[in-house]
């Protein structure tokens, strides 16, 4: 202690003592990658989840059109940027050639 105030501790030292005491460390939240990826989970819902509720009523090639979209936006602030947004670009000219061509 000096000047009557006790020395600043760092993360380790603070664990050493908490298990000393028969107590566990605060647990990190685990990322999973494969089922929730960080990506998809920033907003109120679930980006498949909306995908899943917004194509319910499409066809095969225009609910994966239009899942791909929602996908690309989605994700673009979190994950690829501009990259992102041509990539949903890309599909929704795609989609507008389905539609066009039926």
């Amino acid at each position: 202690m000096q000047n009557g105030k006790e020395p600043i501790k760092n993360k380790k030292q603070v664990v050493r003592e908490l298990m000393g005491k028969g107590l566990s460390a605060p647990q990190e939240k685990e990322v999973d990658m494969v089922n929730h990826p960080p990506h998809y989970t920033k907003g109120k819902y679930e980006t498949i989840d909306v995908i899943m509720d917004v194509t319910q009523h499409l066809g095969g090639r225009e609910g994966y059109l239009v899942g791909n979209i929602i996908k690309y936006l989605s994700r673009y602030y979190f994950k690829n940027g501009i990259e992102d947004i041509k990539k949903a670009q890309w599909y929704l000219n795609k989609l507008l050639e389905v539609i066009k061509s039926e």
